[in-house]
């Protein structure tokens, strides 16, 4: 039976892989990351028209988050194993499908009833989202090349915030937020059409191992420290717009470039920083990045007494912030041991059940802040949980190289 080593440089399943495992999977895979967390930063990209049409408060934009990514959370250990189970090309072309339904309902949402429900249902992409593109990596993609292909489809998360902030706001500036959203939808379809073309039938699987929902070892880690990463990175995408509309006067136009550029940057930050995670080394990046995280948040304390600062904020917040987070499903990858590959969808679900719960509690308590007009209070929270983050990451790093070192 095929296996692979991730992380070693050694790749046992054979001299061949599966058709599909140069650029046009990369493609297809970050588009999908792309999908799979749209409609986060759509709805943070249109958070001022949102708050305007529907009557959406500040507290309600934060729970809209907090549901989608609780559901997520909650979903991470079964869409796991379902992975495991199913193979990654179902997977994908259902990610895309309920993407395309969930953005459809946000588009045609009267109110926050429907909104909200939209909302959870774009829940089940998110879970399925790390296991079905790591699930693909590993099978597909040979291991020394891992890292780079991990790194760039994982920059489709950012992708995503860009093509809300830029490309989708420019749309809605002229066919309204609600045809922008529909826009998104189309094009979610055409990544299902995509991945069904693109991907080699899924091979019939016996029945997976049980589903674990308690991370172990270095999982628990990373997942640990994802939670806090994740609360701060939400709150961030949920409010960074808003802030820039209500206490910046920038405008709606201009706030939403704000995610865009923050996209753009995380885009650069994500394939930058997932190259440069080889074993060894990419133990300690996660503890870095959240350090510098801590910074970003920083300035957007100062800035709101020098306006300016929120850009270097919203750059140095995709550089270091969100590129924690793809170097954490990096060395998910990296640690796929022999014998184990196929529990790489319930590893990478485990840990990002972590992420997507610190996405879940992040935005509501950012949004009581923001409800008395204390963004400032709430910036220096985010930094408190990239600190939490760091410290996390640095004992883990600690511990890990002394497990390395120990003797056999």
């Amino acid at each position: 039976m095929a296996e692979q080593t991730a992380g070693t440089g050694q790749d046992v399943r054979g001299p061949a892989h599966p058709p599909g495992g140069g650029r046009p999977l990369t493609a297809l895979l970050t588009a999908a990351m792309a999908l799979s967390m749209l409609q986060l930063f759509l709805l943070g990209a249109f958070g001022p028209r949102l708050t305007v049409e529907l009557g959406v408060t500040p507290v309600v934009l934060g729970l809209t988050t907090t549901l989608g990514f609780g559901t997520a959370a909650v979903l991470s250990p079964l869409s796991g194993r379902l992975v495991d189970r199913v193979g990654p090309r179902r997977a994908l072309i259902a990610l895309a499908l309920v993407t395309a339904v969930a953005l459809a309902l946000i588009a045609s949402a009267p109110g926050a009833g429907l909104l909200l429900g939209a909302v959870a249902l774009g829940g089940l992409p998110q879970a399925l989202a790390n296991p079905a593109t790591n699930k693909a990596v590993i099978a597909a993609v040979p291991a020394a090349r891992r890292g780079a292909v991990t790194g760039w489809k994982q920059s489709g998360v950012q992708l995503g915030a860009f093509a809300a902030g830029l490309p989708l706001a420019a749309l809605a500036a002229v066919l309204g937020w609600r045809g922008a959203v529909w826009a998104a939808s189309a094009a979610a379809v055409g990544v299902a059409v995509w991945a069904a073309r693109l991907l080699p039938p899924d091979a019939v699987r016996p029945s997976a191992a049980r589903v674990t929902l308690v991370p172990r070892g270095h999982v628990a880690w990373l997942a640990a420290f994802s939670v806090f990463l994740g609360a701060g990175i939400a709150s961030v995408n949920t409010y960074l717009s808003l802030f820039g509309d209500r206490r910046l006067d920038l405008g709606p136009t201009a706030a939403a470039a704000l995610v865009a550029v923050l996209g753009a940057a995380g885009v650069a930050g994500r394939v930058g920083w997932s190259k440069a995670a080889r074993p060894g080394r990419a133990e300690w990046l996660p503890a870095v990045l959240a350090a510098g995280a801590v910074g970003a948040a920083l300035l957007l304390v100062a800035s709101g007494r020098v306006s300016w600062l929120v850009w270097v904020a919203a750059v140095a917040f995709g550089v270091f912030a969100v590129a924690a987070n793809a170097v954490s499903m990096v060395l998910v990858v990296q640690r796929a041991a022999p014998g184990r590959a196929g529990r790489a969808g319930q590893d990478s679900a485990l840990v990002a059940a972590g992420f997507f719960a610190g996405f879940a509690v992040g935005p509501p308590l950012f949004g009581l802040l923001a409800r008395c007009d204390r963004y400032g209070t709430g910036w220096l929270l985010v930094a408190a949980e990239f600190a939490v983050a760091a410290a996390v990451a640095s004992v883990w790093a600690v511990r890990d190289r002394r497990t390395a070192g120990a003797p056999a």
